[in-house]
């Protein structure tokens, strides 16, 4: 730990513009969506580089509310969440332009993922798109932190083959972290925008979050981590990260 601290505002250059592009999409219930995906570069702490680029979905109902927080997300039935997943795959493919050595990221929600139709479907989506010849990693978000580790070792086991794979998307809470221990994820991410982590006595619990994911996985990915606080996670034990503050460009 004291090796961390001694590294917090110490500062490399994590600058890369990304894109962003919106589209809607209807509810069962007749409600519009606007759905804003941005492909945000991965950065390899280690080398200090990017690696992957990975897509951040907003999901809103026309007016402006979250779709997918509180009493809002209550009104999104199972056949919405897997039809945003879908069209999240399919245009977030064409916003990453993938090469076949270059790795994306897309979300899913846990819902989609746990059900054997909503995987074939999502595995369907990818296969069909042939404009990405390159590895795609799925993260999975939502209900992770109440769902069976057995049945997300089932999800993992469809989803690690090939150029395919899964990330964990987990609460910024150690005991999440370690729970996940119990399954052979190969990288957690976790949301820093709700972390503390700008003083030295914020970052000591910022730092036994990132062990505890480290210790249950081999990558741990850090999102909305501040850019002054690379070096400070490497030496922590997360292996990349997505750094608040960057540009976008819209297309």
């Amino acid at each position: 730990m004291q090796e961390a601290i001694a590294r917090i505002g110490e500062r490399r250059s994590y600058s890369a513009p990304y894109e962003s592009l919106t589209f809607t999409l209807l509810t069962r219930a007749r409600r519009e969506l606007i759905v804003t995906l941005a492909a945000q570069p991965v950065f390899d702490l280690v080398r200090s580089t990017p690696v992957a680029r990975r897509i951040r979905r907003s999901v809103r109902h026309r007016g402006g509310e979250s779709a997918l927080i509180g009493l809002a997300r209550r009104t999104l039935e199972p056949a919405d969440l897997l039809n945003i997943d879908i069209q999240t795959l399919r245009n977030g493919l064409d916003l990453l332009r993938l090469g076949r050595d270059d790795s994306g990221v897309v979300p899913a929600f846990w819902r989609t993922v746990a059900s054997s139709g909503g995987r074939f479907d999502l595995l369907c989506a990818e296969m069909q798109h042939e404009s990405a010849p390159g590895a795609m990693l799925v993260e999975v978000m939502g209900g992770l932190e109440n769902a069976p580790p057995d049945a997300i070792q089932e999800a993992i086991q469809h989803f690690e083959t090939g150029s395919l794979g899964l990330i964990l998307h987990v609460a910024p809470d150690p005991g999440a972290a370690q729970r996940l221990s119990q399954v052979r994820a190969q990288c957690l991410a976790i949301d820093f925008a709700g972390v503390e982590h700008e003083s030295a006595r914020d970052w000591q619990g910022a730092t036994v979050l990132i062990q505890a994911a480290r210790n249950a996985c081999p990558q741990v990915m850090l999102l909305n981590l501040r850019p002054d606080r690379g070096l400070a996670a490497q030496a922590a034990g997360a292996t990349h990260a997505v750094f608040a503050g960057m540009e976008a460009i819209i297309v």
